[in-house]
């Protein structure tokens, strides 16, 4: 297992490289260019820069999160060839600068959604959370004029200002896209990029959506184990798999995240792990907790078995932390927390390899 820590960048996170290199067992940083507008290419040398800017502090890239992908892929317009070959440009450019894992989403207008990023514990931590009942009551406009004014200045990845200003036109492209049509425009999309990721040996690790079901009545479809394995076999190569996020698909307390982990770990299909616990309080009701089992809904012990048993060789990274000890960041990406989270679950995992050895 190959630890991993997001990173956004030395002029947009508040954590730095220097930072990250003192975590133990970290081997390496995840990032992306998030300056490029969705649907363009990434230059072979932007990519290479960013690469030497990482290794030159002793850390390696091989995870790109994420190369988002444009509506119009998602809405299956006739435009979206055009996105699709940008999309192969980008791949072959990750490929030759030693990209080994491109994570990417399928989620139609909104990424990951909370309904309050700075929720408060009964400890004094902020978290983020979800409603399920106060989304009801949002327009969506609301919806981002509040995800943009608790930011505390930073970009949030899959909010890009520049694309929520079509937020009206989008919705109203989506009303003629159900479940079925979505899946075949990202069958579609993969039967174009798989070909090339092979080539270039770039695997990709589709992310399941956050939360794991409709919201503002879009469609959604990485939400459970049935849809993730008609995803693999929609295009069947070792090349389509998955992100696995206990976070996003463990909102749903019907989805047993070990099985699932040995399910697709046995097809040899998540590339990619983020690991992270959540409370969950009621269907459509959760907030973040930290990566403890007793903190929240998950066994984490469980998950790191899971993962120990399959023989996970893949990269893995603590998904998103609390706010402690008066730090300052991007909501669910501190430093201390997560950092604290890699400890526990090196720590599981030390102690699952010492067991299974006796």
């Amino acid at each position: 297992m190959k630890v991993v820590f997001r990173w956004f960048g030395e002029n947009d996170d508040s954590v730095t490289l220097e930072q990250i290199r003192q975590i133990p067992g970290v081997t390496g940083v995840v990032s992306a260019l998030f300056d490029i507008p969705v649907g363009e290419v990434w230059p072979l040398e932007r990519i290479l820069a960013l690469k030497k800017k990482i290794e030159d502090h002793g850390l390696k890239l091989e995870v790109i999160e994420s190369v988002n992908v444009h509506e119009d892929i998602k809405l299956g317009l006739p435009t979206r060839d055009r996105y699709i070959e940008n999309y192969i440009e980008t791949i072959k450019n990750l490929g030759q600068a030693g990209i080994k894992v491109l994570c990417y989403n399928f989620m139609p207008v909104f990424d990951w959604i909370r309904t309050d990023l700075a929720m408060k514990l009964p400890d004094g931590s902020e978290v983020m959370a979800y409603d399920d009942n106060v989304i009801r009551d949002l327009d969506p406009i609301e919806l981002i004029n509040e995800m943009e004014s608790g930011s505390r200045g930073y970009s949030l990845p899959g909010w890009e200002p520049y694309r929520l200003k079509e937020i009206r036109r989008l919705f109203e492209l989506y009303k003629d896209v159900d479940e079925e049509k979505l899946f075949q425009n990202l069958k579609y999309f993969l039967e174009s990029i798989v070909p090339v990721c092979e080539k270039y040996d770039v695997k990709l690790a589709i992310h399941p959506d956050d939360p794991p079901w409709s919201v503002f009545k879009l469609p959604r479809i990485v939400t459970n184990k049935e849809n993730l394995d008609r995803i693999i076999n929609l295009v069947d190569s070792p090349y389509n798999g998955l992100t696995l996020c206990t976070g996003s698909l463990g909102a749903n307390l019907k989805n047993n995240l070990p099985e699932m982990i040995r399910y697709f770990g046995g097809k040899g299909r998540i590339h990619f792990a983020h690991i992270r616990n959540i409370k969950v309080e009621k269907q459509g009701v959760f907030y973040e907790t930290s990566h403890l089992s007793s903190d929240g809904s998950f066994d984490m012990f469980e998950i790191m078995k899971a993962y120990y048993d399959i023989g996970f060789d893949g990269y893995m990274r603590p998904d998103h932390g609390r706010m402690i000890w008066g730090e300052k960041a991007r909501p669910g990406y501190g430093l201390y927390d997560r950092a604290l989270g890699i400890m526990y679950l090196l720590g599981l995992w030390e102690a699952i390899d010492k067991m299974s050895k006796k």
